[in-house]
């Protein structure tokens, strides 16, 4: 029997964030989306998941759904059969970035959510997407979908994520790491950092692609991942 793929999405991003892949990894297997809007540390988002998870699993995550991962390979790393990390980082957040964070969770609460999706849509694709209607409503539909409250846990739980750098050499499953060659978030010098620590590790960059590379590139993202599971 194939095993199962679980797919974790970003911060403000909904199970869309997958839509386009779900056609094509569905040849290889079921796909499930994890829910991952229901706690405010990493150590609740993976609990929660590997409660809902099947036994063994083939795991990815895009961006906060990779912070979502390192934290499921330390709690169970014998349940992931394969790793997907795109477009992440396996730092924690500099002091800079905490800052950032905490202006954005009070942005939130004081009411200006559709706001901060339509600031952060720029930085979050190529820079030929970045006048793309159908993209950037794409994007806020699934902030709207996550919605204010659920969006400060998920920063919450970012901020006080563990550096993820130190436990690399442990993941010993087959593990893909997929980025835009342009993101401006997670750079594709962070995913190299995360392919350096782990032993044979597969890095497949994506051209003229940002962030959510996913939506920005679906078809070569899809083929990338579909070849590198069943080879």
């Amino acid at each position: 029997m194939a095993i199962p793929i679980m797919l974790i999405p970003g911060l403000l991003c909904s199970a869309r964030l997958y839509l386009p892949q779900i056609p094509e990894l569905w040849q290889c297997s079921a796909v499930m989306i994890a829910e991952h809007t229901r706690d405010d540390t990493m150590a609740g988002v993976a609990e929660r998941i590997l409660r809902n998870a099947p036994p063994h699993f083939i795991l990815g995550g895009l961006s906060m759904g990779g912070y979502v991962a390192f934290e499921i390979m330390r709690q169970a790393p014998e349940r992931v059969t394969k790793l997907i990390l795109m477009d992440t980082s396996a730092r924690s957040d500099t002091p800079e970035q905490i800052e950032r964070r905490h202006t954005l969770i009070s942005r939130a609460e004081n009411g200006q959510l559709e706001q901060i999706a339509d600031q952060l849509f720029p930085v979050l694709v190529h820079p030929l997407r970045q006048n793309d209607p159908a993209l950037k409503g794409l994007v806020c539909l699934m902030a709207s979908e996550v919605g204010p409250n659920a969006f400060v846990r998920q920063q919450n739980a970012i901020i006080s994520r563990a550096d993820s750098r130190s436990g690399l050499g442990a993941i010993k499953c087959p593990t893909l790491v997929v980025v835009g060659d342009q993101d401006e978030l997670t750079p594709p010098e962070l995913s190299k950092e995360i392919v350096d620590g782990i032993s044979g590790a597969q890095l497949i960059k994506i051209p003229e692609c940002g962030h959510l590379s996913t939506l920005e590139k679906p078809d070569k993202v899809s083929q990338a991942i579909v070849n590198w599971i069943q080879s």
